[in-house]
């Protein structure tokens, strides 16, 4: 589908009101900025940010609601004869690959865990996003394999498939909050993937494979 003009507008206003704060909050603190200084620096009204932001923490976290929803996404969108883990390996190699800002592989990233250690109202949400990240993997599992809600099978394989995001993106986050680089985090976080993969059982390895049409 085609991005309109209005709706590329509001995602342009929404972007530059999130880097704004962004700014703000790296250089003094999460605490200590306010809404209304956001609202000033970015030249819009307070109402304007609450638009586009239903709270403060979502200024900084500004890529939540996709986070939130990556793995189930990726287990919806697997290819045929593909596993729901594999699905998740193969979009983590590739995200690994090309040192993608979205598992963390970025320059200034010790920074930006930096504001979230020293706000508890941003370790908080974070902590709410990882547990609402496994229940929409649940319920994408469940969906995808027609499981009564009497069945725990879900539940258990989402379980070990978060095991392996969630391993293997602490690893890049100890990495990068030492200050190291990028592309060396990067190196060794594929090997590390691939040593998860080998510790995963046959079943959830072969779990939810989709079927060939």
């Amino acid at each position: 589908m085609v991005e309109g003009l209005r709706e590329r507008k509001k995602r342009q206003t929404r972007q530059y009101i999130s880097d704004v704060a962004t700014g703000l909050f790296m250089e003094r603190g999460f605490d200590a900025v306010t809404v209304a200084e956001v609202a000033e620096a970015a030249d819009v009204s307070v109402n304007t940010v609450y638009n586009y932001f239903s709270t403060k923490e979502d200024l900084f976290l500004d890529r939540a609601d996709d986070q939130r929803e990556r793995l189930a996404r990726w287990v919806r969108a697997r290819d045929a004869g593909e596993s729901a883990a594999a699905a998740v390996l193969r979009e983590l190699r590739a995200e690994l690959e090309a040192v993608s800002p979205r598992v963390g592989l970025m320059p200034g990233f010790e920074r930006f865990m930096a504001v979230v250690e020293a706000a508890p109202t941003l370790r908080l949400r974070l902590m709410a996003v990882r547990h609402e990240l496994i229940e929409r993997l649940e319920a994408a599992l469940r969906e995808e394999t027609a499981a009564t809600d009497e069945d725990i099978t879900p539940r258990l394989m989402a379980g070990q498939i978060n095991w392996l995001h969630e391993a293997l993106t602490d690893f890049v986050r100890r990495g990068m909050t030492a200050g190291r680089a990028p592309g060396e985090v990067s190196r060794e976080a594929l090997g590390l993937l691939d040593d998860l993969e080998d510790l995963l059982s046959e079943r959830v390895l072969n779990y939810a494979v989709r079927g060939v049409e």
